[in-house]
């Protein structure tokens, strides 16, 4: 494997900042963001290296615990955040864990334990950056089912408190918005499915290539994982929906937009 110095990640970072430049120069008002985000991403991943280094050098079942129980509680918050109109309070953030946990541990606990056998099967080689991938990439899934629910709800409110008012249930009038959030969530993986092998070569199956891995070997992999990732994308969606459509609504079937949070574009 080649591996790559501090000056070749300053050449890389000097493309990020010479981006910024340029959207300031044209008035996109995205140079900030682009930093800030540039800067976090380096912090964070030189974190989560030193982190990994450590835990890699043994196998405490504790430690990996209170690790992946870290990225799941950030990853909930970061699916609440990422809404324009967001369910507030601590309801909010419960349904994005809850969504993130079914979406990604319980995949993950599957994957380890039938399918790649590690062991011990919490080999944090294994256990980490599998539960790491699944967060990642069904925290986007979850995220955009509920943006779509909760902005459909709103620009679509006075119909749907018309349809209520006429006698239909607020399942009845509320099911339309809920399978396009649900189709909405899914669409991003099976894009990247259809895509995978003729348009795109997935990160994980480059990253391993790129490390000496056989090319067959890393095909395996990133089919495992493209797999998983759906599966995890489309349950954890369709419980955030589920969860997200109930709280839209009181006891007395009325439809309940105050619940929402407006975050500020």
């Amino acid at each position: 494997m080649i591996t790559l110095s501090s000056f070749d990640l300053a050449i890389a970072a000097s493309l990020v900042l010479l981006l910024a430049l340029v959207s300031w120069r044209s008035g996109a008002g995205l140079e900030r963001r682009l930093l800030w985000s540039a800067l976090r991403t380096t912090l964070q991943l030189l974190l989560i290296g030193w982190i990994l280094k450590l835990l890699f050098a043994q196998t405490d079942p504790l430690w990996i615990a209170l690790m992946a129980t870290i990225m799941l509680l950030f990853a909930g918050r970061e699916v609440m955040s990422r809404q324009q109109r967001s369910f507030g309070g601590f309801w909010g953030y419960g349904m994005g864990v809850v969504a993130m946990f079914v979406s990604s541990f319980s995949i993950a606990l599957i994957a380890l334990q039938v399918i790649i056998q590690p062991e011990p099967w919490y080999l944090p080689q294994y256990a980490i950056p599998l539960l790491g991938m699944l967060l990642g990439n069904t925290m986007n899934g979850i995220s955009l089912g509920l943006d779509r629910l909760t902005s459909s709800a709103w620009e679509q409110r006075h119909s749907i408190e018309a349809q209520l008012m006429l006698g239909f249930t607020a399942s009845e009038t509320v099911a339309p918005l809920r399978r396009n959030a649900i189709r909405v969530g899914m669409i991003p993986m099976i894009n990247a499915m259809a895509a995978a092998g003729v348009v795109s070569l997935p990160g994980m199956m480059t990253g391993q290539i790129l490390a000496g891995t056989p090319p067959m070997e890393a095909v395996k992999y990133q089919l495992l994982m493209m797999f998983l990732i759906t599966v995890g994308t489309g349950f954890g969606t369709l419980v955030a929906i589920s969860a997200g459509t109930s709280r839209l609504f009181d006891e007395r079937e009325r439809l309940r937009l105050d619940r929402l949070k407006i975050r500020a574009q």
